[in-house]
């Protein structure tokens, strides 16, 4: 009978990671969303964009610092440390973040959050770059399905009629990925050292401070003169797509692992096509869904063969 309820109380503890995964993936590949529903109901640039995002976001992150440090107290943090905080945050949150914005402004949701989702491959490449090493057949046939999705996606979008801008976007957001997946690959000591919850909450505030000061160097204060839904959809964009989901991420690896959760994680694109779909009418065709379903499977298969290596 006690083992009976151990194992419930493990399928329970199991599910829930499961759970807050999947709303850590929705939540991220929202951000697309309100980020194209905001730039079609106002001249908003993404600068003010990015900087009423960070605004309404930062306060929850200084209350998690703040927390941290009076109730978790941990050893203090060295100057290497803060220079690795305010390094990774500035490349990782805020360079990354600006990219995306910039690129969001000529490509769907849809093909953006498909770049973004290559960042286990660059990390590969980076990673073997860093350590010179070589990388397997298996994972670069892997890369191959998943920038031919790319080249797919693309190219549904090029004859849907997006624009002359297409490549400018795919390119922003393309070095918005590399920019991640830079951090991505020099996080792992800090986090290490400094730990999760605590990196995240100071890189956050690191990159906050620098999509603030950034909106007062280019812009006039006048370009805070918005309408009101603007700012609904940037309340919704640090709520949903910035605070809630890193703690749901965090919630879920705690529970199931960091390569159960980056698994889960890869229904990101799937909805985000799907909300693009139902929100800002983009389309969906038979070429988007095979492009989707390369890149997915690129991805899958690197993430599990990653895992498989770890082990």
């Amino acid at each position: 009978m006690a083992q009976q309820s151990s194992n419930s109380s493990f399928r329970q503890h199991a599910a829930l990671g499961v759970v807050f995964a999947l709303l850590a993936a929705v939540g991220f590949s929202a951000k697309a969303i309100l980020v194209k529903l905001a730039y079609l109901e106002a001249s908003v640039d993404a600068v003010t964009l990015l900087a009423l995002r960070m605004g309404f976001a930062v306060p929850f992150f200084i209350a998690v610092a703040v927390w941290l440090r009076y109730f978790a107290p941990a050893e203090p943090l060295t100057r290497r440390d803060w220079l690795l905080v305010m390094g990774l945050g500035l490349v990782g949150y805020y360079l990354s973040s600006y990219l995306d914005f910039l690129g969001l402004q000529y490509i769907s949701a849809g093909l953006e959050r498909l770049i973004l989702f290559l960042y286990p491959t660059m990390t590969v490449i980076l990673a073997a770059l860093l350590h010179r090493r070589g990388i397997g057949r298996k994972t670069l046939a892997a890369m191959a399905l998943s920038y031919a999705g790319i080249a797919l996606v693309f190219v549904h979008d090029a004859g849907a009629g997006q624009g002359s801008d297409l490549v400018l976007g795919a390119v922003l957001v393309f070095f918005s990925t590399l920019s991640y997946s830079l951090y991505l690959v020099g996080a792992g000591h800090a986090i290490a050292r400094i730990g999760a919850l605590r990196f995240t909450a100071y890189a956050s505030i690191v990159a906050s401070v620098a999509c603030l000061v950034q909106f007062a160097v280019m812009r006039p204060i006048s370009a805070l003169e918005l309408p009101l839904h603007v700012y609904q959809l940037a309340i919704a964009m640090a709520l949903f797509s910035t605070v809630l989901p890193v703690f749901f991420l965090s919630y879920a690896i705690r529970r199931i692992g960091s390569g159960n959760a980056s698994l889960i994680g890869s229904i990101g694109p799937v909805s985000t096509i799907y909300m693009a779909y139902l929100f800002l009418g983009e389309s969906i065709s038979l070429l988007q869904i095979a492009g989707s379903a390369l890149v997915l499977a690129g991805v899958l298969i690197i993430s599990l063969n990653s895992q498989s290596v770890g082990k």
